[in-house]
């Protein structure tokens, strides 16, 4: 995402809630809710309105001095928390001291939200506000906060000095210190319905054919549904080409990438050996194969890939192992 996303091309369902989320008061949000929703479009879409010059009940006006700061990711009264690896794919600038050591190798960017940024934002929160519109801090995603990075934030959230206010976005809200949980009001995002999230996806330029697969490959998740562009017409192919043991489905797959499509997979043959319909495949794209013990079987030791799915394995070598792992349980007869 590129700077501020202007009120005529924000989703409908982010809309909606950024309006409901400015109508009451709060000095700290928590949002909350699978990944895929707009989490953190919806936290963005706050400290835009929050520090916007001109706002209105919809929002930011979207073409103010402080919305165009915002834009170019320079408002000197908006601070962002996020691990270095998100903060590189959203277009944040690093602070000098991290951006030099990692230009310098001697570190890899953080993946997880590093104490000493959150040190800097409680003496930003401490701090008087430049443009006279208070101050803002957008965390996210929230669980990538250790325990250390936590409990640096807790005071300052309980008693924010000044006019400060602050949103947290997270895809696992579970994952939070209780004491985080409780100093923050709740919100829980809402899912879009599959028409709005179809027309959502189409305005996008997607065409409807699609944004369909897209959409259920997501779980009916569009955030997430945009991802799997690159693979729409590759999706229907799949669970047949695991059945087969072809690892070249996977090519340029990441072991996460290919351990989600499996977790997909194995979840829609359980659903349907259950009775119940599949999730994100069609129905027809899904061979009639495993038994119940090879695919529970299957499912527990996907659950337990997923643990290290971020070590750095060979990753040719991973998928290997994985894609046979799935074709044992989805030839199992007994």
């Amino acid at each position: 995402m590129s700077g501020i996303t202007p009120p005529a091309s924000i989703a409908p369902w982010i809309a909606a809630q950024t309006q409901t989320l400015l109508a009451q008061r709060g000095h700290a949000w928590l949002l909350a809710g699978p990944s895929g929703l707009g989490q953190y479009e919806l936290a963005f879409a706050l400290v835009s309105a929050w520090l916007c010059e001109r706002p209105s009940a919809q929002g930011a006006c979207g073409s103010c001095g402080s919305c165009h700061a915002i834009e170019v990711r320079a408002h000197a009264d908006l601070c962002v928390l996020m691990p270095e690896t998100t903060m590189l794919d959203l277009a944040w600038p690093l602070n000098e001291k991290a951006q030099d050591e990692i230009e310098s190798k001697k570190r890899k960017p953080s993946k997880e939200i590093r104490v000493e940024a959150m040190r800097d934002a409680v003496e930003f929160a401490q701090r008087t506000s430049a443009r006279g519109r208070g101050k803002a801090v957008l965390v996210f995603p929230a669980e990538r906060m250790n325990v250390y990075t936590a409990n640096a934030l807790l005071k300052t959230l309980e008693e924010p000095a000044g006019d400060v206010k602050f949103v947290l976005a997270s895809d696992a809200a579970h994952q939070l210190l209780p004491t985080i949980r409780s100093r923050c009001l709740g919100h829980t995002m809402l899912w879009p319905d599959q028409l709005s999230a179809m027309n959502w996806l189409q305005a996008q330029g997607v065409a409807e054919k699609k944004a369909r697969v897209m959409l259920r490959a997501a779980g009916g998740r569009p955030q997430d549904a945009l991802q799997f562009a690159p693979i729409s017409d590759l999706w229907p192919r799949l669970p047949r080409a695991v059945q087969q043991g072809d690892v070249a489905v996977f090519k340029d797959w990441t072991p996460a990438q290919t351990l989600d499509a499996l977790h997909k997979l194995c979840h829609d043959l359980l659903a349907l050996r259950s009775g119940a319909s599949p999730r994100f495949f069609e129905a027809a794209d899904l061979p009639s194969a495993g038994s119940w013990h090879s695919l529970t079987t299957w499912s527990k030791a996907l659950s337990q890939a997923m643990r290290t799915v971020e070590h750095p394995f060979n990753a040719g070598l991973m998928q290997e192992a994985l894609v046979s792992q799935a074709q044992l349980a989805l030839n199992s007869k007994s």
